[in-house]
């Protein structure tokens, strides 16, 4: 079911499925919730799971020139308050990771398990925030070009060719954003802080799924840094890059069902 959660006259558009203890589902940069379709259709039948279109993304509004990601990790506590949600599992792929880890830092009570899926906890580096700042400008000016680039470049090389057509409608979706919900996600990226304490701290699972390929996520820095958790499930995609939910959908959904049983059994020993 299709929802929403009006916050300052403006809308985030969100999708509640099945019953059960609760999964949350954050897409990543220049996607939106239906990236979780397949997902959700399997995990839903012995869990609710929930996805939600970020700010900027899908059928969601635009609410600030940077959506930090505090301020989306605040919307997204606002969901589950809204749906009256004490506790859920919460995965995020990519951007919808770092979303996750501010989450995790801000309301650790509410939290069973996290997922960093091609995610990490690194901030940007100097030389990473001036990449921002040109893309930024890049958008504002040739947005197109940008997505056409971009997008395929999330794949491995070898499936570029194999999903061309899911490809092709991803970029459909990121050109369908308008240049400000880009850049306001750019914008909030840049500024966001470092989440190596977060999963120090952690008192619940942590996930990393990681690419072999994935020239964003290194995957020496997704094993050192699940490396800092108590309790962390590292599962290594030996055929994906960035986009594993599309290039190995069936094992990804597969990971993420045990990691929700994972998690929820941890929990239930406390």
């Amino acid at each position: 079911m299709i929802k929403e959660l009006i916050f300052k006259d403006k809308r985030l558009s969100y999708k509640v499925e099945g019953r059960g203890e609760v999964l949350v589902l954050l897409h990543g940069f220049m996607e939106d919730l239906n990236m979780w379709n397949h997902f959700s259709v399997e995990l839903a039948k012995k869990y609710t799971v929930l996805s939600i279109d970020l700010p900027g993304h899908g059928n969601s509004d635009n609410f600030s020139d940077a959506h930090t990601m505090p301020f989306v990790a605040k919307m997204v506590k606002d969901v589950l308050d809204q749906e009256n949600i004490a506790k859920c599992v919460l995965v995020g792929h990519s951007m919808g990771g770092y979303v996750s880890l501010a989450f995790a830092r801000l309301f650790p009570k509410m939290l069973h398990g996290l997922g960093l899926f091609h995610s990490h906890a690194l901030s940007d580096s100097a030389e990473a925030k001036e990449n921002r700042d040109r893309t930024i400008k890049l958008v504002e000016q040739k947005k197109s070009s940008f997505i056409n680039s971009f997008i395929p470049s999330l794949f491995a090389p070898e499936n570029q060719t194999k999903y061309k057509e899911q490809i092709n409608h991803q970029i459909a979706i990121a050109n369908a954003m308008s240049p400000k919900g880009i850049t306001s996600a750019l914008a909030g990226m840049k500024e966001r802080a470092s989440g190596l304490d977060v999963l120090t701290e952690a008192r619940f699972p942590v996930l990393f799924i990681l690419g072999k390929h994935d020239n964003r996520v290194l995957l020496e820095n997704g094993i050192a840094q699940a490396s800092l958790a108590n309790t962390a499930q590292i599962n290594i995609l030996g055929d994906s890059a960035h986009m594993g939910w599309l290039e190995d959908q069936h094992k990804c959904v597969s990971i993420i069902r045990g990691f929700v049983g994972l998690s929820l059994d941890v929990a239930s020993q406390k």
